[in-house]
């Protein structure tokens, strides 16, 4: 049973434009100042004999960058994917070249190499990262075989050993790969856990917005009831005092007329307004039932069953409507209707400490590789599940705003699939498919039996 998202959820897996412009100003302007102190260092503080003008001029190849970049473009600028790139490939090649001058692979601060490719792991897309990464290996890799000696000024050479020098070129290829992997993996599931969580506010604040549309209808009517009356009862009387007068006795009419189908309008507003405005709470299975209400005409059976468990009191508890409650249900509704068979359970059960509700379908259930990763976000099946069932390919988002919103009201969630097998055709429904439990402290559920509506203020002339 897969999660096919919303339309008006559906947000973009691939990102753009995540790093300003500013951001890759001032790592520059760091790296800048390290390299001329390391450079400053070595020479007057080491003695080493560095070809200093060449050196200075691959510094300066850095500055002049940023110097034409904060000239062209506001620090402000978010870059697109190929900027960034471009910008990342220039500094790994001014560092290698450096690094060329500066002994190669002897030189300790070779391993900053590293820092670009990492920096594109975690901002762009995956043929970027492979780009700047492969690009970074040939670069050291040129560094080892073609560079200038490091040697102190009485011409002493300062060179490792080649076993080595050979094993810190193995370390910064094997820290490019496993640091670019790693660190892209990570970013990639820190933003879709950002776009789902958006997702989940932006379903929780339309939904909230819904019932705070409920309740300004429900107000309206309620306020706009007695200007409605008034208009109708002068309009009678002017009917009555017109009846010599046609042409004005038509109009008071019409005026009394209009005015009913304001009041009727109004009332027809005013029901459904008051639903969401002074129902805040109602019987477990009611709450149910309005949470599949716009999935009972979709061709599937869905059965309502409501009992009390074991040591559970007779009477049905009421519960509070929470929207965020109502919608992950619905949605959980959904998700079974859409992968149904032709029959979809919602049980619910309770005691003095528990409420749990149960949505089972008589389909195929959860695809075994999926299972135990259910709830995460973006959520995608191996190419040889979704090649035999397709269905599986949606699944994620809507399930995990589903469980965000429940764990709010503070449910805990179990996937399941059914023991039952699969009905053959034209036998009664099994209980075979998916099964999503859903268990509430009553504490955190239930609602009042009774309480007050309010003090009823007095109606003065």
């Amino acid at each position: 049973m897969a999660e096919r998202p919303e339309p008006g959820l559906r947000l973009a897996e691939s990102h753009q434009d995540w790093v300003r412009l500013r951001t890759l100003i001032f790592l520059r302007w760091t790296a800048i100042a390290g390299q001329l102190g390391a450079l400053l260092v070595a020479c007057y503080w080491f003695d080493i004999a560095l070809d200093l003008p060449l050196c200075l001029a691959t510094i300066g190849a850095a500055v002049a960058a940023n110097l034409v970049a904060i000239r062209l473009f506001p620090e402000s600028r978010r870059l697109s994917q190929a900027e960034v790139t471009a910008t990342l490939l220039f500094d790994t090649a001014q560092l290698a070249l450096l690094l060329a001058l500066t002994g190669g692979l002897n030189n300790p601060f070779a391993l900053l190499i590293l820092v670009p490719a990492t920096i594109a792991a975690t901002a762009l897309e995956l043929r970027p990262t492979l780009l700047l990464g492969t690009a970074t290996i040939a670069m050291i890799s040129c560094v080892a075989l073609f560079n200038l000696p490091l040697t102190t000024k009485e011409g002493v050479e300062l060179a490792m050993p080649p076993m080595i020098e050979f094993g810190t070129w193995v370390a910064i290829v094997v820290g490019v790969i496993f640091l670019g992997g790693y660190a892209h993996r990570i970013a990639g599931e820190i933003h879709s856990m950002g776009d789902a969580l958006l997702a989940t506010q932006l379903a929780l604040a339309r939904e909230q917005k819904l019932t705070d549309l409920g309740g300004v209808v429900a107000a309206a009517a309620h306020e706009l009831g007695t200007p409605l009356a008034t208009i109708k009862l002068v309009s009678s009387e002017l009917a009555d005092e017109l009846d010599d007068r046609p042409e004005l006795y038509e109009d008071a009419l019409l005026i009394r007329e209009q005015a009913d189908r304001c009041r009727d309008i109004l009332r027809s507003m005013g029901r459904a307004g008051k639903d969401d405005l002074h129902l805040r709470s109602a019987p477990l299975l009611a709450v149910l039932r309005e949470a599949a209400e716009p999935h009972l005409d979709r061709g599937k059976e869905i059965r309502f069953e409501a009992a009390p468990a074991p040591g559970g009191s007779d009477r049905q508890p009421s519960i509070y409507r929470y929207p965020e409650l109502i919608h992950a249900l619905r949605n959980l509704v959904q998700n079974a209707v859409d992968f149904a068979q032709s029959t979809v359970w919602v049980d619910a059960e309770w005691t003095g400490q528990q409420i749990t509700v149960r949505i089972t379908d008589d389909g195929r259930g959860y695809a075994p590789g999926v299972l135990g990763r259910i709830g995460d976000p973006f959520l995608h099946s191996r190419p040889t599940e979704r090649s035999a069932r397709p269905e599986y390919e949606g699944m994620g988002l809507g399930l995990f705003i589903a469980k965000t919103l429940l764990e709010r009201t503070g449910a805990s969630l179990r996937f399941a699939n059914g023991a039952e097998p699969v009905a053959a055709e034209g036998a009664a429904p099994r209980r075979s498919g998916a099964v999503v439990e859903v268990r509430w402290p009553a504490a955190r559920l239930l609602a009042p039996e009774t309480g007050p509506l309010g003090e009823n203020i007095p109606i003065t002339p």
